[in-house]
């Protein structure tokens, strides 16, 4: 699958060089250092591009930039009729410390707004990227931890549900997009266990249902 990769930071830097790992065509864009993205592309033989060619053939496109930044790549990408794109971006002021959106909209259903012909599907913004890389070293030893996955288009989900388990997670369906009103919130429990209560920044997490 060709994936392009929007934002090489800790999010879109760690999923594009995995799934250029699980055998994927990976394009990384928007930096503001090229040779960063010449960088990235080079340790995994994927490639690096404009925004523009990362999104042009790709099968799915990952937004990974900060909220700040979304009108500026948005401006550049056009208007994404018919892409499926995985949105790991949440809504956070400039110091990351808040949600500037909710809990009556949401950041997924802003930018919905803002490209509404695009296939969007919302994932791994509930899980800290120091996470990806033991998970995807693990794959396939028992239960796999899970990513909070949201959207409406149902096909789109089950390319994402795809590009999950390639990196070791389980996708969890938590319905349509506008579920990321409560959704978003709960990232910042995330960061709360992992960057502020001891034991390390690599959390994960899985719910099951109990039968009996």
């Amino acid at each position: 699958m060709k994936i392009g990769i929007l934002g090489s930071g800790l999010m879109g830097g760690k999923l594009g060089r995995i799934w250029a790992e699980a055998g994927h065509d990976v394009t990384f864009s928007y930096a503001r250092d090229r040779a960063k993205l010449d960088r990235l592309a080079g340790e995994v033989g994927a490639s690096a591009g404009s925004v523009a060619e990362a999104v042009e053939e790709a099968d799915a496109v990952l937004l990974a930039v900060h909220w700040s930044r979304r009108a500026d790549v948005l401006e550049q990408v056009g208007d994404l009729a018919g892409k499926v794109v995985l949105n790991c971006s949440l809504p956070l002021n400039d110091s990351n410390t808040a949600l500037v959106v909710g809990t009556t909209s949401s950041g997924a259903e802003e930018l919905a707004k803002l490209r509404p012909h695009a296939r969007w599907v919302s994932c791994f913004n509930t899980n800290p990227s120091e996470s990806f890389y033991p998970v995807f070293a693990r794959r396939g030893q028992g239960p796999a931890p899970q990513v909070m996955t949201y959207g409406d288009d149902k096909s789109a989900k089950e390319i994402a549900f795809d590009l999950i388990r390639d990196v070791g997670f389980e996708p969890l369906d938590c319905g349509g997009l506008h579920n990321a009103r409560f959704i978003e919130p709960f990232a910042m429990a995330t960061v709360e266990l992992a960057y502020v209560q001891p034991g390390g920044p690599a959390l994960t997490y899985r719910f099951d249902k109990l039968r009996g």
